[in-house]
């Protein structure tokens, strides 16, 4: 897993913006149940932040950067995850098809799973999560992509929640994987962190 450098650039100002913002408005502490059935002294509700205009236009900075660097044609994921993170990527004026991936293929209407503008097979996705625990969402929309016969040319989170994931999802990507932010940042002194 890649980290992204903590610098002063725009950029370096983008991530310390989406920090603070992750910090404020997603961390909630607290027992929780996580999608993976686990559960947890704290929760990133990363969508709390996000969707709101400091959070979100610091995002669709960061990723509107990665899909440039990354040569991406389309940007997206499994659907409510990855919805206002491909959206902020459009925002940030990366020049990128947006796209949601279904768990199931839809039953009535076009039958599809991989929703938005027609992906082509000559496309670069770019897959994004909001938060990465397990990287199970990940992982399905990765797999759903390659069914697909669809390239993938990086991953990104907005928030790893360090419990693995990375290795995973650049094995299953076949290509790298970035989180914005990562849990250690946005709580350091949470009651399961590993001391070195």
């Amino acid at each position: 897993m890649q980290a992204v450098d903590k610098d002063t650039s725009a950029g370096g100002q983008a991530r310390a913006r989406l920090l603070g913002e992750l910090r404020e408005h997603a961390l909630i502490v607290g027992e929780v149940t996580l999608t993976s059935g686990a559960k947890a002294q704290y929760y990133v509700d990363a969508k709390r932040a996000i969707l709101r205009p400091d959070g979100f236009m610091a995002l669709a900075e960061l990723l509107a950067a990665q899909a440039q660097e990354w040569d991406a044609t389309a940007v997206g994921g499994m659907t409510m995850g990855a919805d206002a993170v491909a959206c902020a990527a459009l925002a940030g004026g990366a020049r990128v098809k947006a796209f949601f991936v279904r768990k199931d293929a839809k039953a009535h209407g076009l039958q599809r799973r991989i929703e938005g503008p027609l992906l082509e097979q000559q496309d670069r996705c770019l897959v994004v999560e909001d938060v990465v625990t397990t990287g199970g969402s990940t992982l399905a929309a990765i797999a759903a992509l390659q069914e697909a016969g669809h390239r993938i040319c990086g991953v990104v989170s907005v928030l790893d929640r360090l419990a693995g994931a990375g290795a995973a999802i650049e094995h299953a990507a076949g290509a790298p994987y970035l989180a914005l932010s990562t849990i250690d940042e946005v709580y350091p002194e949470r009651p399961d962190r590993e001391r070195a």
